[in-house]
């Protein structure tokens, strides 16, 4: 398996001008925890996370060094402590140049890049273009299919796929975050909705499309305002018969 068969392609971005209220509130939102930030002209130019908030002034977690420490680090460890414990923009808080996995990443490859550098989601780059996110999340997904003994991708579970995202994402009632994993033409859709009517929605697109023999529900419900997370009633079942 690679990255393009198990990514998430509805890419949640954010700008390095924005500010850390607006990326903390679209994390919130999306429930997602972390967010590729992408300029004017469309190129990544850092990843911002939940980990770009721990050390915060807002809630009293500066880091603080002693003094011995501060003077074998100098003045310039301190100045970029302070501009991340205090900036107000994207730009100042995220981490540049991201590791990144291309597309026809394997696996085994986008693991490697994740322990190695102690992230838990990864840009997908086609050539210059941010074309998907690859997490933990995405990982667990495609472990629990293995484990259901469902056979390996095909290139008819490839075609299945991609035309169910085309068919989902094109309407209004998309969910945030859409992930389609298809094996021996067994769906299974997981995303964010904000709406119950949208799951049955989802649900019938990809029924709809030539080759699904099953579609298994993993779409979880967020509350806007509130910030209220339920799983779908398909995981629900699942979690109370375990």
């Amino acid at each position: 398996m690679r990255a393009h068969q198990i990514m998430t392609r509805s890419v949640i971005s954010i700008t390095p001008n924005a500010t850390i209220l607006e990326a903390a509130d679209t994390m919130l939102r999306y429930h997602v925890s972390g967010l590729p930030v992408v300029d004017a002209n469309g190129k990544l130019v850092g990843v911002v996370s939940e980990g770009d908030f721990i050390r915060r002034s807002e809630i009293g977690t500066q880091r603080k060094r002693g003094r011995w420490l501060k003077f074998l680090l100098g003045a310039g460890a301190a100045a970029t402590d302070y501009v991340h414990e205090h900036g107000r923009t994207v730009s100042e808080v995220m981490t540049g140049d991201p590791i990144i996995v291309t597309e026809d990443a394997t696996l085994e490859e986008i693991v490697n890049a994740m322990e190695t550098n102690g992230v838990k989601r990864l840009p997908v780059m086609k050539g210059d273009k941010l074309v998907g996110i690859v997490s933990r999340a995405n990982l667990l997904q495609a472990v629990a299919g293995l484990a259901r003994e469902i056979p390996d991708p095909t290139a008819d579970d490839d075609r299945i796929r991609s035309r169910i995202i085309a068919a989902i994402e094109k309407n209004d009632w998309s969910p945030f975050g859409l992930n389609v994993i298809v094996r021996d033409g067994i769906v299974h859709l997981s995303g964010v909705i904000t709406e119950e009517r949208s799951r049955q929605a989802a649900m019938v697109a990809a029924q709809n499309v030539a080759g699904v023999r099953k579609v298994h529900d993993h779409l979880c419900w967020v509350d806007t305002m509130s910030g209220m997370y339920l799983e779908s009633p398909e995981d629900a079942e699942m979690a109370r018969a375990g």
